[in-house]
């Protein structure tokens, strides 16, 4: 999945559509994203000795990473990400409207290392 945690997304579709929000988790197994402030549910709590009044809490639930993109730091607009091999054979991701980096991926390998 391209979508990782810490990254700025926008959601493009649903009831939350429009809003941007930062990657709290990614759950690759069934490619799920959880972001902050976006698609809240409301769960019933009984009382106990935690929470001793009970009610209704506000909670995030995951979304579907299809349902995402990521926003370029420099457009501040959604962008799909590619990836890259660099000159040292590190790997990283990128934004392709831009072409700006968004971090390394994994270290330099001399196999991918441009000659």
């Amino acid at each position: 999945m391209k979508i990782h945690k810490g990254d700025t997304v926008k959601v493009l579709r649903g009831r939350d559509a429009g809003i941007q929000g930062k990657v709290i988790a990614v759950y690759h197994e069934n490619n799920r994203v959880l972001v902050e402030g976006v698609n809240k549910v409301y769960k019933h709590v009984k009382p106990s000795q935690k929470n001793p009044e009970g009610g209704r809490l506000h909670k995030e639930m995951p979304l579907d990473a299809s349902k995402l993109m990521v926003v370029c730091p420099r457009t501040n607009k959604p962008t799909r990400i590619g990836y890259r091999y660099l000159a040292d054979g590190s790997k990283e991701r990128f934004a392709k409207a831009s072409g700006i980096s968004l971090g390394a991926v994994s270290p330099a390998k001399p196999q991918y290392a441009k000659k």
